[in-house]
C-alpha cells in the first residue's frame, strides 16, 4: 500500500532498533584502527580520508538501494523540506567527523575521544529533554553516569594524555554535531518524517561528500604509498563496514529509540576499539581496559533493557 499521511510506513520494532545501534557502535569502533593504518602506510590526510570514507559509503548505499527488490513507498514529504532535512543531517555528519579528526590532531586520540563521546550523551540528554520532553529517569541518569565513568577509565586509564584547549574545543564542536544529528533523527522519526531510512542515509552521505570534497582536495585526494593494495583494501573496508553498514543501521535505530539511549549505546564504539587493540594490534590488556569495558557494557545493557520495557 502506498505511504500516505493516513497510512504511514511501518516503524522499525524497538528491540531491532536497539540491536541495530549496538552493531553500528561496534562497527564504528573498527574505524579508528583502520584509519591509523591508512595514515601509517600513506600520506592521506584526515579530511581526504573522511571524503573517501563518505564517498565510498555513498556508492555502496546507493547501489544497495537500487538493487533492493522490495518497492519503496513514495515519500509524502515535500521536496523542499526533505532537501533541508538531508542537508542539515549531512552537514552535521561533516562537522561530527571533521571536528573529531581535528581534535585528535591537536590534543591526541585519548582526550579527543573522551571529550567528544563524553559530551555527546550530556548534550543529547539535555536537548531531548528541552525539545521533545524525553526523560531519562533516575535509572537513566545512573546509566549515563556509569557509561561516562567507564569511558574515562577505559581511555584515560593508561595515563599519558595531554589536554590542549584548542583540541578540547574541536572535540566539543564534534560532540555538538553528533548531538544535533541524533536529536534531529529522533525528532523526524517521532514526527513520521523519517521516510525511507536507506534513502535518508544516501542523501546524508551525498551532502557530506560534497561538503568534504574541497577540504580533501586541499590535502590531496590521491594517496602516495608503497603499499597501494593494503591502502585500497583499508579504504574499501572503511567505506563498507564502519560507514555504509554502520550509518544505515544508526539512522534506522536512532529514529525509534530515545535520543539519550542512542548516545549511550553508541559508546560501544570505544569498547570495540579496545577489543581490537588488544586482540589484533597486540596492545597489553590492562586493569583499566577491563574495568572501563565492564562499566560501559553494564550501563549500555541496563539502559537498553529499560528502553525496551518503557512505554512508547
Amino acid at each position: 500500500m502506498p505511504c500516505s499521511p493516513l497510512h504511514p510506513a511501518p516503524q522499525l520494532p524497538l528491540t531491532r532498533g536497539l540491536l541495530y545501534l549496538a552493531v553500528a557502535g561496534l562497527a564504528w569502533g573498527t574505524a579508528g584502527a583502520a584509519a591509523s593504518l591508512v595514515f601509517r602506510h600513506s600520506d592521506l590526510g584526515p579530511a581526504a580520508l573522511s571524503f573517501w570514507r563518505c564517498a565510498g559509503g555513498l556508492v555502496l548505499l546507493a547501489a544497495a538501494r537500487a538493487l533492493r527488490r522490495r518497492p519503496v513507498p513514495r515519500p509524502t514529504e515535500p521536496l523542499g523540506p526533505k532537501a533541508v532535512r538531508l542537508g542539515v543531517l549531512g552537514l552535521c555528519l561533516t562537522v561530527f567527523q571533521t571536528a573529531y579528526f581535528a581534535a585528535v590532531a591537536v590534543t591526541g586520540l585519548a582526550v579527543a575521544t573522551v571529550v567528544t563521546l563524553g559530551a555527546g550523551p550530556v548534550l543529547i540528554a539535555l536537548g531531548a529533554r528541552l525539545t521533545m520532553g524525553e526523560r531519562l529517569g533516575r535509572g537513566g541518569v545512573i546509566a549515563v553516569a556509569g557509561a561516562l565513568g567507564g569511558l574515562a577509565v577505559l581511555i584515560l586509564g593508561g595515563g599519558g594524555a595531554t589536554v590542549r584547549p584548542l583540541g578540547v574545543l574541536w572535540a566539543l564542536v564534534s560532540a555538538a554535531g553528533y548531538a544535533v544529528m541524533t536529536l534531529l533523527t529522533r525528532w523526524f522519526g517521532r514526527a513520521g518524517r523519517a521516510g525511507d531510512q536507506l534513502g535518508t542515509t544516501v542523501g546524508t552521505f551525498a551532502v557530506a561528500s560534497l561538503a568534504l570534497l574541497p577540504f580533501g582536495a586541499a590535502e590531496g585526494l590521491v594517496p602516495h604509498t608503497v603499499h597501494p593494495v593494503e591502502v585500497l583494501g583499508l579504504l574499501a573496508y572503511m567505506a563498507s563496514m564502519p560507514t555504509a553498514l554502520a550509518y544505515a543501521l544508526y539512522f534506522a535505530g536512532a529514529a525509534v529509540v530515545r535520543s539519550a539511549t542512542v548516545s549511550v549505546i553508541m559508546l560501544l564504539e570505544p569498547v570495540g576499539a579496545a577489543v581490537i587493540a588488544v586482540t589484533l594490534l597486540g596492545e597489553r590488556l590492562t586493569a583499566a581496559t577491563v574495568a572501563g569495558t565492564v562499566l560501559m557494557l553494564a550501563a549500555v545493557l541496563g539502559l537498553a533493557v529499560a528502553e525496551a520495557r518503557s512505554p512508547h
